[in-house]
C-alpha cells in the first residue's frame, strides 16, 4: 500500500497512533494522537520519544514498550497519564523496525466503574444487613461490618477461617448442604443457627447465591439476618393466640353445656312437685338433653386427647373403600348413591386412624346434607406430588357468609351438630401437612377437597 494512502488512513481511525523507529524516533504521530497527548505532530515528529515525554521514563508504560521491542511481542496494558490526568488503553505492536502504538482515551469509562465500586462498597459496607463471601471451600473472602456486629468477630479473624466453626452441631451438615447448593448455581434461603463468638446462639435467617465471573461459579455470596428477638416474639405471639383460642372454647363450651343443663334443671324441678305424676315426655327431654351433653363432651375428647403420631404409608383407595363400605347402610336408607372414581395411586405416609376419622366426618356431613336423597361423587387423583380427594354433595349447601366460619367450634348448619367434627377433620388434616377446601352455594352442593403430600 502507497505510505501516503496508509497515513491518511491512520488519520482517519478512531484509535490515537503513532509509531518510533529502533531508536525510539517518532516517525509517524495522526490527528487522534495529537489531540488525546495534547501535542502538536510538528512538535514531535522525528524527535525521540523519551526526550519530548521524559515523565514516562521508568514508568510502566517505559517498561511496556522496552519488553514489546525486546522481546518481539505484542502487550496490552492500561495505564494512567498524570500530565493529562487521563487513562489510556494501549496496544503495542513490535516490528524489526521499530513498534506501532494504538491507544485510547477510557476516562470517562474508568469514572463510570470507579463510581459503580464506590456504590458497591457503600452497599457493602453501609448494609444493616450481614453481608459476606466464600470461596467454594467456604472460606471467608469479604465480610462488612454488620456481619462483624453479628458474630462479635474481627474482619481479620472471619478472614482466616471457614463458616463451619461458626455454625451449631446441630445445623451444620443442613447448612452444609445449602452452601452445596449455592455452589452449584441455586440459590438458597434457609434459617439456623449460628455461634456468637462469646458462645450464645443467634437465630439468623440466610441467603446464599453463587458468585458468577466469566459464566464460572467462582464462590458464594452470603447475606444473614438476626432473627432471634422475631422468632420469640413469634412464639409469645402464638401463645396469647393459644389462650385467647383457649378462653373462646371455654366460653362456647359452658354456653353449649348451659342450656341442656338449664333444661335438665328445669324438668327436674317440675317433677320434684309433679307429686309422683310424671309425664312420659319429660324423661324423653330429659334423655335427649343428656344424650347432646354427651356428644359434645365426646367430640371435645376426641379433639382434645394427644394422638399417636404413627405414619405409615397407607392405601387411600382401599381406605376410602372402607368408608364407603362404612356408610352404605345409612345411605341406602337415605336414598343417596356414593359413586367413586378410585384410581391406582401412590401410597400416603398418614396416622391411618386418624385420616380415616376425618374422611368419615366429610362423608357423613354430605350424606345428612340430603335428606331427600341425592348423589355424591368421590374422586381421589395424584398430581404434583400430592394427591387429592374430592367429595362432592347434591345437598343444601352453605351460604358464602357462612363459610369462612366452618370448622370453628359449635358453628354449624345442621340442627343438632356441635361443629366440633370440622374443626377435628381440620385438625388432622394440617397434622398431616394438608390443606382442606370447601366450596359451596346454597341450594347447589358442596365440595370438600382434601389435599394430602405423598411424601
Amino acid at each position: 500500500m502507497d505510505e501516503r494512502i496508509e497515513y491518511e488512513i491512520l488519520d482517519r481511525i478512531s484509535d490515537a497512533f503513532f509509531a518510533v523507529d529502533g531508536d525510539w524516533k517518532i516517525t509517524y504521530f495522526n490527528q487522534e494522537a495529537a489531540k488525546v497527548l495534547g501535542r502538536a505532530k510538528e512538535e514531535v515528529i522525528h524527535q525521540n520519544l523519551w526526550e519530548k515525554f521524559p515523565e514516562a521514563v521508568g514508568k510502566e508504560v517505559y517498561h511496556q514498550y522496552h519488553k514489546a521491542v525486546r522481546e518481539q511481542v505484542p502487550v496490552f496494558f492500561e495505564m494512567y497519564w498524570f500530565p493529562r490526568k487521563m487513562w489510556y488503553s494501549v496496544r503495542a505492536y513490535p516490528s524489526e523496525n521499530g513498534l506501532s502504538v494504538y491507544f485510547q482515551d477510557i476516562t470517562n469509562q474508568k469514572r463510570l466503574a470507579s463510581k459503580q465500586e464506590e456504590h458497591y462498597k457503600s452497599l457493602f459496607h453501609q448494609n444493616p444487613v450481614a453481608v459476606f463471601s466464600f470461596d467454594l471451600d467456604g472460606n471467608y473472602l469479604s465480610v462488612n461490618p454488620a456481619m462483624e456486629e453479628l458474630l462479635g468477630y474481627k474482619e481479620a479473624e472471619y478472614l482466616s477461617m471457614s463458616f463451619i466453626p461458626l455454625v451449631t452441631d446441630a445445623e451444620i451438615e443442613k447448612v452444609k448442604g445449602f452452601f452445596m447448593q449455592a455452589a452449584e448455581g441455586k440459590t438458597q434461603h434457609y434459617e439456623t443457627e449460628a455461634l456468637h463468638k462469646d458462645g450464645h446462639v443467634v437465630l439468623v435467617k440466610v441467603t446464599n447465591m453463587p458468585i458468577i465471573v466469566e459464566n464460572k461459579i467462582v464462590g458464594v455470596y452470603g447475606m444473614a439476618r438476626d432473627v432471634t428477638k422475631e422468632k420469640k416474639t413469634e412464639k409469645l405471639l402464638f401463645e396469647s393466640e393459644k389462650l385467647t383460642a383457649v378462653g373462646q372454647l371455654a366460653a362456647s363450651i359452658a354456653h353449649e353445656i348451659r342450656n341442656p343443663l338449664t333444661t335438665i334443671k328445669g324438668f327436674l324441678q317440675l317433677i320434684k312437685n309433679s307429686n309422683g305424676e310424671t309425664k312420659e315426655e319429660y324423661y324423653s327431654i330429659l334423655s335427649d338433653e343428656v344424650t347432646r351433653i354427651e356428644l359434645i363432651t365426646g367430640e371435645l375428647l376426641v379433639l382434645a386427647k394427644p394422638q399417636a403420631q404413627d405414619f405409615q404409608q397407607v392405601n387411600i383407595g382401599k381406605m376410602l373403600e372402607d368408608v364407603i363400605t362404612l356408610f352404605s347402610p345409612q345411605a341406602l336408607m337415605q336414598h343417596v348413591e356414593i359413586h367413586c372414581e378410585i384410581p391406582e395411586i401412590p401410597f400416603v405416609n398418614c396416622i391411618e386412624n386418624q385420616l380415616k376419622q376425618a374422611i368419615i366426618n366429610v362423608v357423613k356431613n354430605a350424606i345428612e346434607s340430603m335428606p331427600q336423597g341425592g348423589n355424591i361423587h368421590i374422586k381421589v387423583k395424584a398430581m404434583d406430588g400430592s394427591v387429592h380427594i374430592m367429595v362432592r354433595d347434591q345437598g343444601c349447601g352453605i351460604p358464602k357468609e357462612f363459610l369462612d366460619k366452618i370448622g370453628s367450634p359449635f358453628y354449624t348448619t345442621k340442627e343438632k351438630g356441635t361443629g366440633l367434627g370440622m374443626m377435628t377433620t381440620l385438625k388432622i388434616v394440617q397434622t398431616h401437612n394438608g390443606t382442606l377446601e370447601i366450596a359451596s352455594k346454597s341450594n347447589q352442593g358442596t365440595t370438600v377437597k382434601i389435599t394430602l403430600p405423598i411424601s
